[in-house]
């Protein structure tokens, strides 16, 4: 998807002539000024197509708590566009050594490859503090089934940011992932900012895949996974290079919510990997780190 980029910017350029007294010269000038800021004010109030490219590159891959990369860092581009409520986005996840885990299967395990792509479109409606937002997220992924979603998302601009996500997988993995997180910035030096967040996912499973494991029969014919799933807290700081380039480091710790989420029992013969309950994989103590590069427009 080749990045977007419009830049609206307008001049405007009066002739005067130099005919007539030189009482109404002043006038004339005076009237010009008068109309070249309006023109500039409408110009700047028109909406425009704002947007960012970035890079990350992190220790791993975490998706909802569970483990998709482990043993090579992972690069993660980037792009967004909006304009007037609505934006289309595209991201992507390398993984320089792509491993086997409870939660994704590889077909060549030990090699670098883009293991996933997701393309979001969504529409955000704002009021007063209020921005409600839904959209539709595609999921191209090589370590699992392709699959899509709808989501749903409220967040209130006061402090700590709070917002309340709901995705609807209706497709690969039917089933209702709920999040609530929160944000806050704090300024620490000059424009560089103090970034804490934390978030805290709940999965309903809806089709027969989430399906638990069930140790009487060795199968996942147990009930639905329905509990707490995954916990994540994060520190880090923003560094503005220029108004639009700016550098992000970061750490996060991820962490199960309930019993059922690290559940696991034994080990694989054939795959040499624990037996997790959740059928989608289980949850473990993670510590994620990295840096980001944004550019925004």
């Amino acid at each position: 998807m080749a990045k977007m980029r419009l830049v609206v910017f307008v001049m405007c350029i009066m002739l005067f002539s130099v005919i007539g007294l030189r009482a109404e010269e002043p006038k004339k000038a005076d009237e010009a000024t008068i109309e070249k800021a309006a023109e500039e004010e409408k110009k700047a109030e028109e909406p425009k197509v704002t947007g960012a490219g970035s890079i990350g590159f992190y220790n791993r891959y975490i998706f909802r708590g569970y483990e998709i990369g482990k043993s090579g860092f992972v690069m993660q581009p980037s792009l967004t566009a909006s304009y007037r409520g609505f934006s289309a986005s595209f991201w992507a996840n390398y993984d320089t050594n792509q491993q086997n885990t409870t939660s994704a299967v590889f077909s060549d395990p030990g090699s670098g490859a883009i293991d996933e792509v997701d393309i979001t479109l969504s529409y955000t409606y704002t009021i007063n503090k209020l921005s409600l937002t839904g959209g539709y997220i595609y999921y191209d992924v090589s370590y699992a089934k392709n699959t899509q979603e709808f989501f749903l998302t409220a967040a209130l601009d006061v402090f700590g940011k709070p917002t309340i996500s709901a995705y609807q997988d209706v497709d690969s993995y039917p089933g209702t992932y709920l999040n609530l997180s929160f944000a806050q910035s704090f300024p620490i030096y000059k424009d560089i900012t103090l970034d804490l967040g934390a978030s805290f996912g709940y999965l309903i499973g809806q089709g027969s895949y989430w399906k638990t494991y069930e140790p009487l029969t060795g199968e996942y014919t147990g009930p639905k996974f329905n509990d707490f799933l995954d916990g994540m807290v994060k520190v880090g700081f923003t560094i503005p290079v220029t108004k639009a380039f700016s550098i992000a480091p970061s750490v996060q710790y991820w962490y199960p919510l309930s019993g059922d989420a690290k559940k696991t029992y034994g080990y694989n013969a054939e795959t040499g990997l624990k037996t997790p309950y959740n059928p989608n994989g289980y949850i473990k103590n993670t510590w994620v780190y990295g840096v980001g590069f944004t550019y925004s427009f």
